[in-house]
């Protein structure tokens, strides 16, 4: 079985979807024959596309973007449907004819995951224009502290429940199995996640050279 893990961030180090990937990477231990593919930008490349066609199981990881999804991965989705999509016309009728199993993570700054759930349905359609198999999705709330998070171990701290989603996911993958779509957070209260994010986008808008009262 391959499975190919897509990093939809637009951010080439550090995201937030990246640590996501990571994190069920190490869930899907046992499971050697890993692809890791960066969408970055609004092209992919032909061997990217030839390269995921040999997968069993897409995982897609990206930010919300204004209740959807970043605009450079739609254009990336565009070019995987028409890739798809002519694949499964040259294969129609014969004995290589498959569907790929696809999986979504989307991670928000809002605290609840649920606010998630139009991206991940976008993605859901996605998969039915796109002849694809829709396996679930994860609305992950808190993703913009996630970069700051360690836990001693995972299942434990902050990211305890997200660990948990993921655990469940990557079980679901290697069964080739669907569930319903799930969202959660980070175990940290509210308020306090709200304070640390209000005292860090300060702090960026003076090192860049900003003042609060402009604020």
């Amino acid at each position: 079985m391959k499975i190919a893990l897509l990093n939809g961030s637009p951010k080439p180090k550090n995201s937030s979807s990246g640590i996501l990937l990571a994190d069920l990477k190490r869930c899907l231990s046992e499971q050697p024959d890993i692809i890791e593919a960066a969408l970055h930008h609004t092209a992919v490349s032909e061997e990217t596309l030839s390269e995921l066609q040999n997968a069993d199981a897409w995982v897609i990881s990206c930010p919300l973007y204004v209740d959807g999804i970043p605009g450079h991965l739609l254009s990336c989705l565009a070019a995987l449907e028409k890739y798809n999509r002519e694949k499964s016309n040259q294969e129609n009728g014969t004995s290589k004819q498959r569907r790929i199993q696809v999986y979504g993570i989307v991670n928000c700054g809002f605290y609840e995951g649920i606010q998630a759930e139009t991206a991940l349905e976008i993605l859901e359609n996605w998969c039915a224009k796109a002849n694809l198999i829709w396996g679930s999705g994860i609305g992950v709330g808190g993703g913009g502290g996630l970069a700051m998070m360690s836990s001693p171990k995972p299942g434990t701290g902050p990211k305890a429940p997200i660990d948990k989603a993921l655990q469940a996911m990557a079980v679901k993958i290697l069964r080739q199995e669907v569930q319903p779509n799930c969202y959660v957070s980070v175990a940290f209260p509210r308020f306090l996640y709200k304070m640390a994010a209000q005292a860090g986008w300060r702090q960026m808008f003076r090192a860049n050279g900003g003042r609060a009262k402009d604020l």
